[in-house]
C-alpha cells in the first residue's frame, strides 16, 4: 500500500511536470488540446522550441544521465532479470525529467514507459533500504510498475506488470501487486478523477459476428503497421548514430525536423491523445488519418531515434487508433450493412498494435475491457490482439522492449 501511495503521487507529479513545461514553453498545460494550442504558434516559435528544447535535452543526457543514455522500461526489465530488481533511484528521476522536458517541447514520444520507469525505480530504492532479498525485491518492483501502467485501469496494470517486467504469476507475487495497483488508483482517481487516464471512449457495439472476417484482417493490418513502426525507430536510430556529429546534438536536429512535420500536422506532436479522442468520436477523414499515419511514425522515429526521452505507448495508441479508424472506413464502404461504425474499429486497431509493440497482449486486451466495459467488443479486440501478435512475433521474434535491451546491456 505504501509503495502503491507514494507511486501514485510520483506519477501525477511527472504528469504535472509535464504539464509546466508545456505551459512556459508553449504557453498552456492543456494535454487535451495540445495539437489546438500548438497550432496557434507562429512557425519561428515551434521551430525554435523543439529545436531548443531538444538541444538542452541532448546536454542534460550527455553530462547528467547515468551511461549517457535515456532510460525506460528496458532497464526495468534488464534490473528484474540481472539484478534482483535493483535500480539507480536517481536514474529514474533524471529519466523522468528528461521525458516530462521532451513531451513539453512535443517530441512525439510517450508518457507511460517513463512512468512505469518511475514506478520501478522508487520501489526498487525502497526494496533495498528494506533489504529485501531478490524474490521480495522483484515483488516490490512489480508493485511499482503496476501502479505506473494503470492508466486508471488497475487490472491492466497489474497484469502488465506480471507480463512484461515480473514475468510469473504466483500468488505471493500476485497479492501484492494488486494491493499496491489499488492503492494506486485510488491516489490518482482521487486526484485526477474516475476517468481513463489518456482518453475517453464512446459506447460502440458489434453489428454482426459475420465481421470476423474483418477483425482478422485489420489484425494483419496492425501487425504490419506496428512492424513498420518498430522497423522504423531502430533505422533512424541506426542513421543517426553513424552522423558525424556530437551525441548530445541528436536531439536538436531531431527537434528541428519534428517542429518542420508539427507545422504540417501539429497533432501528432507530444503524446497525441487530442487526435487519437477526436478517432474514437469518428471526427477525422479517412485521407488524413492516413497521412498522421505517416507523419506520427516519422516524428516518433525521429524523436526516439534522435535521442528523445519517452515511451512508445502513446504513440502505438495512436496509430492504432488511425489504422483502425482508416480500416473501419474502407470496411464499412465495402460492406455497409454488416460493417460496425469505424469508431469501434479504431478501438481494436488502438488495442492491435499496441499489443504488438508493447508484446503485452493480455494487458491490453484487460485495458480496452476497462475502458469500453463492452464484452462483445472485448472479443473483437481479443481477435485482432491474437492475430497481430502472433504475426508480429513471428516476423520480428522480439517486443520493442526486448529490442532495446542491446541499448541496456
Amino acid at each position: 500500500m505504501v509503495v502503491g501511495v507514494a507511486v501514485g503521487y510520483a506519477v501525477i507529479g511527472f504528469r504535472e511536470l509535464i504539464g509546466f513545461f508545456q505551459l512556459v514553453l508553449c504557453g498552456s498545460n492543456s494535454e487535451a488540446r495540445f495539437a489546438s494550442m500548438v497550432a496557434e504558434l507562429r512557425p519561428w516559435q515551434l521551430l525554435l522550441v523543439t529545436t531548443l528544447g531538444g538541444l538542452l535535452i541532448g546536454l542534460f543526457v550527455h553530462y547528467v544521465m547515468p551511461g549517457r543514455r535515456n532510460h525506460g522500461v528496458a532497464d526495468v526489465m534488464e534490473a528484474c532479470v540481472l539484478r534482483g530488481g535493483r535500480m539507480d533511484v536517481k536514474a529514474g528521476l533524471g529519466a523522468a525529467l528528461a521525458s516530462a522536458a521532451s513531451i513539453g517541447v512535443g517530441a512525439s514520444v510517450g508518457r507511460e514507459g517513463p512512468a512505469v520507469h518511475i514506478g520501478a525505480s522508487i520501489s526498487a530504492w525502497m526494496a533495498e533500504r528494506l533489504y529485501f532479498n531478490r524474490n521480495r525485491s522483484l515483488t516490490l518492483v512489480g508493485c511499482g510498475v503496476a501502479v505506473a501502467a494503470s492508466f486508471n485501469a488497475p487490472i491492466a496494470g497489474v497484469f502488465f506488470a506480471l507480463e512484461v517486467v515480473v514475468g510469473r504469476y504466483a500468488l505471493k507475487v500476485f497479492a501484492p501487486i494488486v494491493i499496491a495497483s489499488v492503492a494506486g488508483t485510488v491516489v490518482t482517481r482521487i486526484y485526477l478523477g474516475n476517468i481513463p487516464a489518456f482518453m475517453s471512449v464512446p459506447d460502440y457495439f458489434i453489428v454482426s459476428f459475420l465481421e470476423v472476417p474483418a477483425f482478422v484482417l485489420l489484425g494483419i493490418a496492425c501487425t504490419a503497421m506496428a512492424t513498420i513502426f518498430m522497423y522504423s525507430i531502430f533505422v533512424v536510430k541506426n542513421v543517426v548514430g553513424k552522423m558525424p556529429m556530437p551525441v548530445w546534438l541528436r536531439p536538436a536536429l531531431g527537434g528541428l525536423i519534428i517542429g518542420a512535420i508539427g507545422l504540417a500536422y501539429p497533432h501528432v506532436l507530444g503524446v497525441g491523445y487530442e487526435a487519437t479522442d477526436q478517432a474514437l468520436k469518428e471526427a477525422l477523414p479517412l485521407g488524413f488519418m492516413i497521412a498522421l499515419i505517416a507523419a506520427k511514425t516519422a516524428a516518433t522515429a525521429i524523436a526516439l531515434g534522435c535521442g528523445f526521452a519517452g515511451g512508445v505507448f502513446s504513440p502505438s495508441l495512436f496509430l492504432g487508433a488511425m489504422t483502425g479508424g482508416a480500416f473501419g472506413i474502407i470496411a464499412a464502404t465495402v460492406f455497409p450493412e454488416l460493417s460496425s461504425s469505424h469508431g469501434a474499429y479504431t478501438i481494436m486497431g488502438m488495442a492491435g498494435v499496441t499489443a504488438a509493440v508493447l508484446g503485452a497482449p493480455i494487458s491490453t486486451i484487460l485495458i480496452m475491457f476497462e475502458l469500453t466495459s463492452n464484452c462483445e467488443l472485448t472479443i473483437a479486440v481479443m481477435i485482432v490482439v491474437v492475430i497481430a501478435s502472433m504475426l508480429t512475433q513471428q516476423i520480428t521474434r522480439e517486443s520493442f522492449f526486448t529490442c532495446n535491451l542491446n541499448d541496456v546491456a
